[in-house]
C-alpha cells in the first residue's frame, strides 16, 4: 500500500525510518520532510494545512493511508476531512483532538469524569483573570488554552509574574485568548503513551522528557531537550492505575459523546503522593518521546497503526519492545528557545552513526551539497542500551562525533534516573 506521512521534524524522522521497514509498505511518501525523512520516503510538495491539497494527492497517487505527525493539521479536522473521502489516517478527528487543542476543554471533561488533575480556572478576560489568582497559592501555573508548542505554561512564584504571563496571552492587544490557571503540583513527571481504536486501549510504553533548555533542568521550557525510555519511575502499578484511573475515562467519556478517539494518545502525568494526576494530553507521538518509542518498538508499525484506524486493535499483536533503555539528545541551534541561529553548517552525521548513534533529523535543509540548521530544535541523537548509563554514553558519543558550530545541547539527559541509581 501506498502511505502519506505528514509532518517535517524528528518524530516524523523517527516514523519514517519505523514505517519504511513495514512489508505492507509499496511506496512511502512524506510531506513537507526533510533531508533525514528523504533517506526513507519520497518527499513530496505538500502543506499539511492545505486539506483540498492532500486529498488530491492521495487521490492522484493511490496513497490508501495517511500517517498525521504534527498536532496543528489533527486539532484543524485534517483528518476527519481525508476519512470522508474513504482514505484511512491514523490519528483523531477533530473534536476528539480538542484533547490537546483546549486545554480548558480537557480540564471540564476531567471534572466530568472525575479524572484526578490539578484544580484549575478557565479564564477568558484579564479582570477575570487576576480575580480568579486569588484562589491559587503560589507557585502557580498559567496555560495558554490553545496550541503553543510545548512552551505556552509558566510556573509563576510571585503574583507579579503570574500576572505577566496572563497578560502574555489575554491581555491588553491580544486577541480571543483563553487561558487556564492550575494549582502547582508536587511529584515527578512522566510520559505515557497508549494506541486507542476508541474502545480498546494498547499501552505503548513510557518516557521522561526534559523540557528545559539548560542542564539540571534550568532555564525556559522548550519543546524537549532529550527524552529515555523507558521511564522507571512510571511503576507498572502507577502505569495501571494511569490508565485505569485517567486514560479509560478519558476514552469512554469520548466515545460517550460520538466522537471516539483513534489514534496515539499521549497523557503527560504527574506522580504525586496521591497518585498520578493528569497535567495534559497529547494526541499525537511527542517529540522527541517518539525517537525513543521507536528506537525500541520492534513490530510492524504500520500494521499496527492499521489495526487502529480499522477498529481490530484489541485483535493485533501486542506491542513488542527491546528491553533495553533508549536515550535521544536533542542538538538545538544557537538561541532556542528563543531566535534560533539558522544556516550553520552541520558535518559528522556519518561518523556519529558510525559509533552505533541513530541521527534524526529535524530543523535541517539542504543548501546545494550542505546541510545547514533550518529551525531550533535540528537533530536528536539517539541511542540504546542495557541501562540508562549505558545509553547516554551511546548517545553522547554520537553527538561528541558530529561538527555543529552553532549548535548546543544539554549533557545531562537522563540525570534523573541516573540519580535514583
Amino acid at each position: 500500500m501506498n502511505v502519506l506521512l505528514l509532518g517535517s521534524g524528528g518524530r516524523e524522522h523517527a516514523l519514517a525510518w519505523r514505517l519504511a521497514q513495514s512489508p505492507l509498505l509499496d511506496t512511502l511518501y512524506a510531506a513537507p520532510g526533510n533531508p533525514g525523512i528523504a533517506d526513507h520516503a519520497e518527499i513530496v510538495d505538500l502543506n499539511p494545512a492545505d486539506h483540498r491539497g492532500v486529498i488530491d494527492f492521495c487521490l492522484r497517487h493511490s496513497v490508501s493511508f495517511v500517517v498525521i505527525g504534527p498536532e496543528a493539521p489533527l486539532v484543524d479536522g485534517l483528518a476527519d476531512n481525508i476519512r470522508t473521502m474513504g482514505i484511512g489516517v491514523f490519528g483523531p478527528g477533530k473534536e476528539a483532538a480538542r484533547l490537546e487543542g483546549s486545554k480548558g476543554f480537557t480540564k471540564d471533561l476531567c471534572a466530568r469524569a472525575k479524572i484526578p488533575t490539578a484544580r484549575y480556572a478557565r479564564v477568558t478576560s484579564r479582570d477575570g483573570a487576576r480575580a480568579a489568582l486569588g484562589d491559587f497559592t503560589l507557585p502557580v501555573v498559567i496555560k495558554d488554552d490553545g496550541l503553543a508548542a510545548g512552551k505556552g505554561v509558566t510556573i509563576a512564584t510571585s503574583r507579579e509574574e503570574a500576572e505577566t504571563a496572563i497578560d502574555a496571552i489575554i491581555g491588553p492587544g491580544r486577541q480571543g485568548g483563553d487561558a487556564v490557571i492550575e494549582e502547582f503540583l508536587e511529584g515527578e513527571e512522566a510520559s505515557l503513551f497508549v494506541l486507542t481504536d476508541g474502545e480498546t486501549i494498547v499501552p505503548f510504553g513510557s518516557a521522561q522528557d526534559h523540557k528545559r533548555v539548560g542542564d539540571g533542568d534550568t532555564g525556559a521550557n522548550t519543546g524537549g531537550m532529550g527524552a529515555y525510555s523507558p521511564a522507571p519511575v512510571l511503576t507498572p502499578e502507577l502505569e495501571r492505575r494511569a490508565i485505569d484511573e485517567i486514560v479509560r475515562p478519558t476514552v469512554a467519556a469520548l466515545a460517550a459523546a460520538g466522537t471516539p478517539f483513534s489514534g496515539v494518545l499521549y497523557a503527560g502525568l504527574m506522580l504525586t503522593a496521591d497518585g498520578p494526576k493528569l497535567i495534559e494530553y497529547n494526541v499525537r507521538f511527542g517529540d522527541p518521546e517518539c525517537q525513543v518509542l521507536m528506537m525500541r518498538f520492534t513490530g510492524d508499525l504500520l500494521a499496527l497503526m492499521l489495526a487502529t484506524e480499522e477498529r481490530r486493535l484489541g485483535e493485533a499483536p501486542a506491542p513488542a519492545f527491546s528491553d533495553d533503555v533508549a536515550l535521544v539528545v536533542v542538538m538545538a541551534a544557537d538561541g532556542y528557545p528563543g531566535t534560533p541561529q539558522t544556516g550553520g553548517a552541520i558535518t559528522g552525521l556519518d561518523k556519529a552513526e558510525a559509533t552505533g548513534a541513530r541521527v534524526f533529523q529535524a530543523g535541517t535543509i539542504r543548501e546545494g551539497e550542505a546541510l545547514v540548521a533550518s529551525g531550533g530544535r535540528v537533530l536528536g541523537v539517539a541511542a540504546t542500551g542495557a541501562d540508562v548509563r549505558a545509553a547516554q554514553a551511546a548517545a553522547y558519543r554520537g553527538i561528541d562525533a558530529i561538527d555543529f558550530p552553532t549548535g548546543f545541547c544539554r549533557r545531562d539527559i537522563g540525570w534523573r534516573a541516573l540519580a535514583r541509581d
